[in-house]
């Protein structure tokens, strides 16, 4: 087995991945270098040359090559709103909408005190410090509709709020094109409340 050293280090590598297990990682791994040596090439270098050029935003947290983002960087965003995400692929997702034209802070997590993760762990002091810049007028919270992202909402919330700020949430409730009879109990009860 000495001889396949390599393989196996390249197959837990891949498992690393999210909802990766060791049969979608080996066949990946047996894919890569069987049909497609190239691509394999490719993808070590990209992640390389990802691991040592990508860095956070030193106002925002998302990730980018230069010390201030780009979105952070455009004059034509409105400072006065400040959307507050967990991760950088959640400001992708609100950024695909086109419908927000303010600011981020991303969180880079949640507040998960089962899991040892408290306010120091997700930047909470940066992100009071930038909400409180007297530019910022509105907070979005964007976090996720998970126990620990409502906790998170929540904390960030009752600080900003008690800072004279107005904060905001997610509307959340029946998917557009959805049909009532397979949504589920839960989403209809919060829709219900949430009603406008």
């Amino acid at each position: 087995m000495a001889d396949n050293n390599a393989l196996n280090a390249l197959i837990d590598a891949l498992r690393r991945l999210p909802g990766v297990g060791i049969k979608s990682a080996s066949r990946m791994a047996f894919h890569l270098l069987q049909h497609d040596r190239e691509g394999a090439r490719r993808l070590a270098q990209a992640l390389q040359q990802a691991v040592s050029s990508i860095r956070h935003c030193s106002l925002c947290h998302t990730f980018t090559e230069s010390d201030v983002c780009s979105t952070c960087l455009d004059e034509r965003r409105d400072r006065s709103k400040l959307c507050v995400v967990e991760t950088p692929a959640d400001q992708a997702a609100v950024e695909r909408t086109a419908a927000f034209k303010g600011l981020y802070f991303v969180l880079m997590g949640k507040l998960s005190p089962l899991d040892g993760i408290g306010p120091a762990d997700i930047g909470l002091a940066k992100l009071f410090a930038r909400a409180t810049d007297g530019q910022v007028q509105e907070v979005i919270l964007a976090t996720n509709f998970t126990a620990e992202g409502e906790a998170t909402a929540h904390v960030i919330g009752e600080a900003l709020r008690a800072r004279g700020l107005k904060v905001t949430r997610l509307a959340r409730g029946v998917p557009a094109g959805s049909e009532l009879e397979y949504v589920d109990l839960g989403t209809i009860a919060h829709a219900l409340v949430d009603r406008r």
